[in-house]
């Protein structure tokens, strides 16, 4: 599972007993509303200081275990890609910013741009006593997304759940102005088929660019999954609170955040040969593998167990593994 590291943790449960678990309740029910939503907003999705605490306590583990997990396949793809900057765009409290300083210790310095005051000074209250000095010490910056300002400039920029809160039409232009002058783009979205679309057009606009796709694709070629038949999207799974839990209304003491995503970068990764793209049927005897490849997908790929230890590498992997030809 993927948990908030402790100092975090800590400093949030600190936040949300400031409040009343009734009126952090509603809160979450409304930014849940808009959440699945998915599109522009026309009104501010924070406007109060409950409602910050209710976001930070609602999405921040969730955000958290999705941006590590994505971060931590990046590096994995690229061993000598060690950033020392990195810019989160539209950052909220500042989750992606705890996350690439637990993957990345190369990390030295770190800014946050957000346009709403409050969730500013809730991630810096959560910052204070990080244990993480990138962290600890990260600048933070009221800004908007607007390709006209300045371009990021990082060797890591990260951009998280916020390309479905933009007009589809400034979408290409806020992609083109994030990797303007980075060695290094992450976006994420919600993992459902109107945010995997959202990565896919993303994806092409930095390919066209000239960046090399680091995860999840094993290619730099089109898409091969066939646009509104399926979508493309991984899950990661955290632990919830008692805290957590009542804010949901939920009674498991788990849940799996499930996330499209796209990293691409300047250099050249260290790609799979290909990528699974749904859980691994495991039979008695066998496995079959659905997968994307730089020849397209190759659906239920059969694994038997003559096949010794590939047989038993597919019965270890999991959704969203790579996967080796050979």
């Amino acid at each position: 599972m993927a948990v908030l590291p402790d100092d975090l943790s800590s400093a949030l449960d600190e936040e949300l007993a400031r409040h009343p678990v009734g009126r952090l309740s509603q809160s979450v029910d409304r930014l849940s509303a808009r959440y699945r939503q998915g599109d522009a907003a026309t009104s501010p999705i924070l406007a109060s200081e409950v409602d910050v605490a209710a976001y930070a306590g609602y999405r921040m583990p969730a955000t958290y275990a999705a941006v590590h997990a994505v971060l931590a396949e990046a590096a994995s793809r690229a061993p000598g890609f060690e950033p020392r900057t990195q810019v989160d765009v539209g950052g909220g409290t500042g989750a992606a910013v705890w996350a690439a300083a637990a993957v990345w210790p190369s990390l030295a310095k770190c800014a946050v741009v957000e346009q709403v005051a409050g969730a500013i000074g809730l991630g810096k209250r959560l910052a204070a006593n990080a244990l993480q000095a990138p962290v600890r010490n990260a600048e933070w910056r009221r800004g908007f997304v607007d390709p006209a300002a300045p371009a990021p400039e990082a060797d890591l920029v990260t951009l998280s759940y916020v390309l479905g809160e933009l007009p589809g039409a400034t979408r290409p232009d806020v992609v083109r102005w994030l990797a303007a002058k980075a060695e290094a783009v992450a976006l994420i979205e919600p993992g459902t088929p109107a945010g995997y679309e959202r990565i896919r057009a993303a994806r092409a606009e930095l390919i066209d660019l000239g960046l090399h796709v680091v995860a999840p694709c094993p290619h730099d070629a089109a898409c091969p999954i066939e646009p509104g038949k399926d979508w493309c999207h991984f899950a990661a799974r955290l632990p919830r609170s008692g805290l957590h839990r009542r804010l949901k209304a939920a009674t498991l003491g788990f849940e799996d955040e499930k996330f499209a995503y796209v990293v691409a970068a300047r250099f050249t990764p260290e790609r799979p040969d290909a990528r699974i793209i749904r859980h691994p049927k495991k039979h008695k005897g066998w496995v079959a593998l659905d997968l994307c490849t730089g020849d397209g997908l190759k659906p239920g790929v059969a694994v038997s167990k003559k096949q010794g230890p590939r047989y038993r590498a597919a019965r270890d992997a999991e959704w969203g593994d790579g996967w080796s030809s050979t």
